[in-house]
């Protein structure tokens, strides 16, 4: 027996180092193919990425928003972290037969929780299995390699009861209350011979053993790579959702204008810290569960992007750096297709640079599905962030090859040359005013030859100045803050645009020209405090322009108005009698967190119910407008517009309200569309308010 354990311990030690050798390599190979990509500025900001590790990855907090999947992903998480004790335990009785952890008198009350938790965890691989083969959850894969993982468990939990309840009967041990489970396959098996029960103990405490070390090798090759890389990207993660890096355009004078390119046209042109967002990707679907695009039948899916991009990364990798994408004792790639098979050295280099990132991988039409709406990110458990790459693709686009959707084309050739997407006069951007002559509405140059000063600058936008509808917006708003003693300006004519749409579509070069002036117009009216109606104007004022060297404090209009109403400086007292239900602007929300003030100031109007859809707040639906869409065509599939607001009619509302000009468009097209103008309106909160604050004769006009 003591020449057997000999051999036995050998053998375990030789297979374990080979087996953590496996997966450090794997990992090391990962780590090379990130670093193909650029280096990036990184702010540490300790407390609050660790605050982000705590909340997300030990907490699970975005995981538990869908309670299922989440409930048994805790259950599998924790119980894995715990048992790993329960099988260092299995190791040393497999090494040295009779002996255990040396936890002393409160040893059995160690195996009876090691118990409970295996269980917990086979419970949880059921519980996966129903949801992924059985209920077939739409957003989860059913292929071998998806359910492989847990397969993995499922045997890993099983060998450790069966080989406890061997190793009882080889020693004649007695049942027990500490090994309940155990005690019970130990009584079933007890006709066993002593010889014969440590034969299958040692058996199953193999399978247990190459089984953790296969596992071992595989995870950093498929998708459970997120058990590696989600804590790093979570850590990793912006400090500002959806901020968009800046480009320097200063051209080193020993390029050639070849060697000139701007955005991403190859997955090295990706940053590393991006590069790590594909290989913690978990393939669990949520994200394009609630993608827009997805749910409206676009090409687009927020997963399959990731997928086929880390594919590929994988393959160029290894084609570049000559180091394999997995093990040739396990051949477990997570690499679909592998179109390098049979290539090596300089011709598998050679194969992998005539892979196009955009056309071969990633096509123009998922890239121009994009509404920027961030629902993926918010929605992704490990904190990826999927929309950034797909503005940098759409960068290279724009910028390097000049190719643009048609009508997003004309819309950013009118922002550039009149300021505004529908390309109408410059001279007229103030006309907006004429609306209601009774409203005081100064520009900045009329304040100042008065030698007056005010302290916000309402930034109208090119919604709330050519819109027709939007106009009464800003009409409503300037009327409250009239109302409540604002003092306030608007630039007029000199105002421009904001540039988001230039930047989402991914014209950076022509946002970075609107910055610019936008800044210099600001500094030199002395703008310290700014106020706007729009969404996508607040974001990039907030989030974007001070990279650009602007500082200030920006509000959105029903921040102020939020802080007016509590102040007592708005008082909503006539009653409107309507059943309306709020939809939140992905770029004041998701963007932005600003979520309750709209809903505080609804729920003090006298007589308005406010009910809530079921996708609302940080799960809420896009409009279909952002990222430039709101100038596009949608030729494929069904409108996102539509679908939107069959969302809000399930409620049954008389009133549908938003914070945003371009949401309250899209929502009034939709309901034109399922023909319920008569019957449900759409106004925004600035109105509803009017519409309670002003005087009747006001109110009326508002």
């Amino acid at each position: 027996m003591s020449v057997f354990l000999t051999v036995n311990a050998i053998a375990f030690i030789a297979i374990v180092a080979y087996g953590i050798y496996l997966f450090a390599r794997v990992v090391a190979t990962r780590v090379t193919y990130i670093k193909m990509g650029k280096k990036s500025a990184f702010d540490l900001q300790l407390k609050e990425r660790v605050e982000k590790i705590i909340k997300i990855v030990f907490g699970q907090s975005k995981l538990l928003k869908d309670k299922k999947s989440g409930t048994y992903h805790v259950m599998m998480f924790y119980g894995f972290l715990l048992v790993q004790f329960g099988a260092i335990d299995m190791f040393v009785k497999g090494l040295s037969p009779g002996a255990h952890l040396p936890f002393g008198p409160v040893y059995p009350a160690f195996t009876f929780f090691q118990e409970i938790v295996t269980l917990m965890i086979l419970v949880a691989v059921v519980w996966a299995f129903h949801r992924r083969y059985i209920e077939k959850l739409v957003r989860l894969k059913r292929g071998f390699k998806a359910g492989l993982v847990l397969l993995f468990i499922g045997i890993l939990m099983i060998s450790v009861l069966f080989g406890n309840a061997m190793m009882m009967v080889w020693h004649g041990e007695a049942l027990t209350w500490s090994e309940p489970v155990a005690s019970l396959i130990a009584g079933a098996c007890s006709w066993l011979s002593p010889t014969a029960a440590a034969v299958m103990f040692f058996i199953f405490w193999w399978i247990h053993t190459v089984t953790i070390l296969t596992f071992l090798v595989y995870v950093p090759q498929s998708k459970h790579a997120h058990l590696i890389a989600a804590p790093v990207n979570v850590f990793l993660s912006k400090h500002v959702p959806g901020k968009l890096q800046k480009i320097d355009f200063d051209i080193d004078e020993e390029e050639s204008e070849e060697d000139i390119s701007f955005g991403v046209g190859k997955v090295e042109d990706f940053e590393q810290v991006q590069m790590i967002d594909f290989y913690a990707c978990v393939e669990c679907g949520r994200c394009t569960n609630v993608c827009p695009a997805s749910t409206t039948g676009k090409m687009l899916s927020p997963m399959d992007l990731m997928i086929k991009i880390r594919d590929h990364l994988t393959e160029k990798g290894a084609a570049v750096t000559g180091k394999s994408p997995w093990v040739p004792a396990f051949a477990f790639s997570n690499t679909k297709g592998n179109r390098l098979a049979g290539a090596a050295g300089s011709e598998a280099a050679a194969t992998v640079e005539n892979i196009s990132l955009i056309g071969d991988v990633i096509t123009e039409e998922e890239l121009s599905a994009c509404t920027t709406c961030r629902n993926c990110e918010d929605a992704c458990p490990v904190m990826n962030e999927h929309v950034d790459k797909i503005i940098d693709l759409r960068r290279y686009l724009v910028m390097t090859e000049g190719k643009m959707n048609a009508d997003v084309q004309r819309a950013v050739m009118n922002i550039e040359r009149q300021g505004n997407p529908w390309g109408l006069s410059k001279k007229d951007r103030i006309k907006w005013r004429e609306q209601d002559e009774d409203v005081y509405i100064p520009t900045v140059k009329e304040l100042k030859k008065e030698d007056k000063e005010f302290e916000y600058l309402f930034w109208v936008s090119s919604m709330g100045a050519y819109d027709s509808r939007s106009q009464k917006i800003a009409i409503a708003f300037a009327k409250l803050m009239n109302q409540a003693g604002i003092s306030f300006a608007i630039l007029g004519n000199k105002e421009a645009n904001s540039g988001d749409t230039a930047r989402r579509i991914g014209n950076e070069f022509l946002f970075q020209e609107i910055a610019e002036k936008n800044i210099k117009e600001f500094e030199k009216n002395g703008v310290a405090k700014i106020v706007t109606i729009d969404p996508h104007a607040y974001n990039i004022f907030k989030n974007e322009y001070p990279d650009f060297g602007f500082e200030a404090e920006v509000y959105h209009h029903t921040q102020m108005l939020y802080d007016l109403v509590n102040q007592g400086q708005l008082k909503p007292q006539r009653e409107i009698k309507e059943r309306l239900t709020y939809h939140d602007s992905c770029y004041l929300g998701r963007y932005n967190g600003v979520y309750d003030p709209p809903r505080e100031i609804l729920q003090s109007i006298p007589g308005l119910q406010l009910v809530e859809m079921e996708r609302s707040k940080e799960n809420a639906m896009c409009c279909g407008a952002g990222g430039g869409m709101m100038w596009a065509e949608e030729t494929t599939g069904n409108r996102i517009n539509v679908a939107r607001t069959e969302q809000a009619m399930a409620v049954d509302p008389t009133m549908i309200s938003s914070a945003c000009p371009y949401c309250l468009t899209m929502l009034s097209d939709g309901t034109k569309a399922k023909e319920v103008e008569e019957d449900i309106s759409t106004m925004d909160v600035a109105e509803i308010l009017a519409l309670s604050v002003l005087p009747r004769n006001e109110e009326k006009s508002a």
